[in-house]
C-alpha cells in the first residue's frame, strides 16, 4: 500500500513540545505513515522582535510560520492529511484545511483558556475582538474533518460554546510512556514516614506555595516534601528542593519511585503531563478540581481532589494518605490501571495515526 504523507504542524510551547517529541518517536513505527514535520517555534528573535503585532500576537506568529512551512513541504510532497496541534497555528491556516483533510487537536478551547487566563498572564480583548476570535476559531473547527481533544472537559466546551457535533470529536490525551515510569517492583505497604512529591516549574501557578503551607500544617517533622521546580524556595526542615532535575530523566523517574504521595494543588492547568507520570509510577495523587484534572485524578478512586487554594482541604487530603498507607497503595494501583488504559502515549499515538489515515480517506492516487 502506498504510504500516507501526513503533515504534522505542532506548536513548540510548554507541554506541547513533549507531545511532539513523542509523536516523532512513534511515527516511524507505522510503515503506512510518512511524517512531514512543521514545528512552530514560539520565540521571536532578530528582526521578528521588531515587527508590530507579529512579535506580540502568538496566533498571528504561529499562523504565518505554519503557512510558510506547509508551503515548503507542499513544493515537494502531495500531502494526504494534516494534523494541527493546537488550533493556534491552524486558525490562520484554514485554506490548507479546505484543500487537505485535517485534524485539529487542542488541550483547551479559547474560551476555556480565557477562564484560566489570569494564571497564564493572558488577558481577554474587548468584546468585539473576542467575538471575532470566536468566529475565526469556530470556522477553524468547522474546516477540520475531525477534532482531537485531551479531555472530555474540552469536548464539552466545543459542543456547548462552538456548536461542534460531538460525533466529530475524539478524546485522546497525549499521556506518557507508561512502561518507562513503572517502578521496577510494585509498591508494598510500609509503615514508615511518607515522602510527598511536587513537580512543577511555576511554583505559584502550580500551587506549590499552598502545598508548603499544608505541609507545615501537618506538623509531622518526620515527613519529607520534595519540590521539583525551577523556582527558588527558602530552605526549611523537611523540604528538599530539586532545581536542576530534567524532564523524563532517569533521576526524576527514580524520585517518583522513592516517593509515596504526589501533590499538585494547581490553580491553572488543562491536563498536566506530570499527573500521567505520577499515575504510571503508582503514586496516590492529590490535585485540584481544575479543567480536565478530575478525569485523570478520579476522586476516591485514583487519588483525591480538593478545591484550588483551599489549604485546609489540601492538608486534610494529605493527612488521609500519610496516615493510611494501605489506602494510598490502593489508590496508586488503580492509578496505574487508569493511566495504562487511557493515558499511554504509545497506545494513543497509534490511535491518532489510525484516525489520521481514516481522515485522509479517499485520497487522490499518487
Amino acid at each position: 500500500m502506498t504510504p500516507y504523507n501526513i503533515g504534522f504542524v505542532i506548536e513548540q510551547a510548554l507541554g506541547h513540545i513533549t507531545h511532539s517529541k513523542n509523536l516523532q518517536a512513534y511515527a516511524p513505527l507505522d510503515p503506512e505513515v510518512v511524517p512531514h514535520w512543521a514545528l512552530i517555534d514560539f520565540a521571536t528573535e532578530g528582526l521578528s522582535e521588531k515587527i508590530p503585532v507579529y512579535r506580540s500576537n502568538w496566533s498571528v506568529r504561529a499562523g504565518i510560520r505554519a503557512q510558510r512551512q506547509l508551503s515548503a513541504i507542499s513544493r515537494t510532497t502531495n500531502l494526504d492529511a494534516l494534523f494541527f496541534h493546537t488550533q493556534v497555528p491552524a486558525v490562520l491556516s484554514q485554506r490548507w484545511l479546505h484543500r487537505i483533510p485535517g485534524i485539529v487537536s487542542l488541550d483547551a478551547t479559547p474560551m476555556q483558556y480565557d477562564e484560566l487566563g489570569q494564571f497564564y498572564q493572558h488577558d481577554m480583548g474587548s468584546p468585539w475582538v473576542e467575538k471575532i476570535k470566536w468566529r475565526i476559531n469556530r470556522s477553524c473547527y468547522r474546516a477540520a474533518k475531525q477534532l482531537v481533544v485531551w479531555a472530555d472537559w474540552t469536548k464539552q466546551s466545543l459542543v456547548r460554546d462552538y456548536g461542534v457535533s460531538s460525533d466529530k470529536i475524539t478524546v485522546l490525551p497525549p499521556g506518557v510512556i507508561v512502561r518507562d515510569w513503572l517502578r521496577p517492583e510494585p509498591r508494598s505497604i510500609q509503615h514508615k514516614p511518607a515522602k510527598i512529591l511536587f513537580v512543577g516549574g511555576d511554583l505559584e501557578r502550580k500551587g506549590g506555595h499552598k502545598l508548603i503551607e499544608a505541609f507545615r500544617a501537618l506538623g509531622r517533622p518526620e515527613l519529607e516534601l520534595h519540590l521539583v521546580t525551577k523556582d527558588q524556595v527558602q530552605q526549611e526542615p523537611g523540604i528538599i528542593v530539586h532545581n536542576n532535575m530534567q524532564p523524563n530523566s532517569a533521576e526524576l523517574k527514580q524520585l517518583y519511585g522513592r516517593c509515596d504521595i504526589f501533590a499538585l494543588p494547581t490553580f491553572g492547568d488543562c491536563l498536566p503531563m506530570v499527573l500521567s507520570e505520577a499515575g504510571a509510577s503508582g503514586l496516590a495523587t492529590v490535585s485540584t478540581a481544575v479543567a480536565g484534572i478530575p478525569e485523570i485524578v478520579q476522586d476516591g478512586r485514583t487519588g483525591l481532589v480538593v478545591p484550588p487554594g483551599d489549604v485546609s482541604a489540601l492538608t486534610q487530603a494529605l493527612r488521609a494518605l500519610v496516615d493510611n498507607p494501605e489506602f494510598r497503595i490502593e489508590l496508586g494501583a488503580r492509578a496505574i490501571q487508569h493511566v495504562s488504559e487511557h493515558y499511554d502515549a504509545e497506545k494513543n499515538a497509534e490511535r491518532l495515526f489510525q484516525l489520521l489515515k481514516a481522515t485522509a480517506g479517499n485520497r487522490s492516487p499518487n
